[in-house]
């Protein structure tokens, strides 16, 4: 009976937020995460990451002929008018370059979207300052400031290219093997609202199990185990090194984003959502990525005043709750025996401890490790990045001198942290 009822709320939802658009899309990819909502939700919407409502070829070669200056048969050679995929902001087209014969990716921007999801998202604002009136005790509009100020980045294309080299420059040149594949970006032919990249060829993450089917690989056998953990491994190592080390990271690894290449490469695409954390933050995360991996409550309580977090308890047992909503928030390790996280039942952290305060800028590093758990649990591989990115982490503290290591390799502390709390 449940499932009926989960199948018929998710084809209202998916009609919904495909008839409004704008930022209603990305609610829906927020939505299709198999450890938030019913598999019939994730089913259905997770469509919407990459297969939303396109626009009209016409309207499309307008906006790219106009912003390119030339008719599109003077500089492709083959342009295929069906799009390979279409999002909330922009659909992309496969194409061949005339002269080089390079097989690209072409991205444009659906004409007025900018207006209708900016409106979507002051209008969530004002929703959000209500619902933190009621029971949820949450710094819900910080959060809508930094998802407005984010998206609205992602209407600048030069600005999505200028983030996507630096990115590819950065784990290319910090790695033997890049963990992730990035798109090239082809510098003449970006504008603010078209951008032509490297042509990757993948399949979507999520799609890996039917595709092991397809060729006869048990999806739960061992070599699939196998595959699947050595993907989430690429990608959560990637990201490891982008928050901790570089403190420039790609900020959106929805399932769309994400490709499966032959050798169980992982391309990393669409880098419109792009986050720097300032050092003392990166850093701050760093203390917190150790304590979560040691379990350590008070190392938690400690990073949180660092970063600017603050929050009030509700029960006895404050240190423990707060190292239970720090691993809700930023660690993607489920609690054994769930596959679906309940974050506003009466039991939940964030029910116990009000966050009174959350820096807009740490949004960015929630919104990513939320998104890379929902991946974790649809792949059915319970992981903790805290645990995999605990050595990143030190290795960054390191760099910076705030701690360092003894004779014996251990790590020690340059000064304590509770230095920084006023009153101790």
């Amino acid at each position: 009976m449940w499932e009926r009822q989960h199948e018929q709320a998710a084809d209202k939802i998916y009609f919904m937020c495909s008839d409004l658009g704008g930022f209603f899309l990305k609610i829906a990819q927020l939505l299709a995460k198999p450890d938030m909502a019913p598999a019939a939700w994730v089913k259905k919407l997770v469509t919407l990451c990459d297969q939303a409502p396109a626009t009209p070829f016409d309207a499309i070669q307008l906006v790219l002929e106009k912003e390119l200056g030339k008719s599109i048969g003077e500089i492709f050679e083959t342009f295929d008018e069906k799009p390979l995929g279409s999002a909330s902001i922009a659909q992309v087209h496969r194409a061949r370059v005339k002269g080089n014969k390079m097989n690209v990716v072409v991205k444009v921007q659906h004409p007025g979207i900018e207006r209708l999801m900016m409106t979507d998202i002051r209008n969530l604002q004002l929703f959000a300052l209500y619902m933190q009136r009621t029971d949820i005790k949450f710094d819900l509009h910080s959060i809508t400031k930094e998802m407005e100020k984010q998206i609205g980045y992602e209407f600048d294309f030069k600005r999505e290219a200028s983030a996507m080299e630096r990115i590819r420059c950065f784990l290319y040149e910090n790695n033997k093997k890049s963990p992730v594949l990035v798109p090239r970006v082809l510098r003449d032919m970006v504008t603010k609202r078209v951008l032509v990249m490297e042509y990757i060829n993948g399949i979507p993450i999520l799609s890996i199990g039917d595709e092991m089917a397809k060729r006869g690989i048990n999806p739960h056998g061992k070599i699939a185990e196998a595959a699947k953990h050595n993907i989430l491994s690429s990608l959560s190592r990637a990201y490891g090194q982008m928050i901790l080390k570089s403190g420039f990271f790609h900020a959106d690894p929805h399932p769309g984003n994400i490709l499966i290449c032959k050798g169980q490469e992982v391309a990393l695409l669409d880098y419109g959502q792009v986050k720097e954390l300032p050092d003392k933050l990166r850093l701050g995360y760093a203390n917190l990525v150790i304590a979560m991996a040691d379990d350590n409550a008070s190392g938690v309580s400690q990073s949180f005043w660092e970063m600017g977090l603050r929050t009030v308890a509700k029960c006895v047992n404050e240190q423990q709750e707060l190292l239970r909503l720090a691993q809700t928030l930023f660690d993607t390790k489920m609690p054994a025996g769930q596959t679906v996280l309940q974050p506003f039942s009466d039991d939940s952290s964030i029910k116990k401890i009000a966050v009174e305060t959350f820096p807009e800028e740490l949004f960015s590093v929630l919104r990513t490790v939320v998104l890379l758990r929902g991946l974790s649990v649809g792949m059915r591989v319970n992981y903790s990045c805290a645990q995999q990115w605990r050595s990143m982490a030190e290795e960054a503290l390191l760099a910076s001198g705030r701690i360092t290591r003894d004779g014996k390799g251990r790590s020690r502390r340059q000064a304590s942290l509770g230095r920084l709390r006023p009153g101790s």
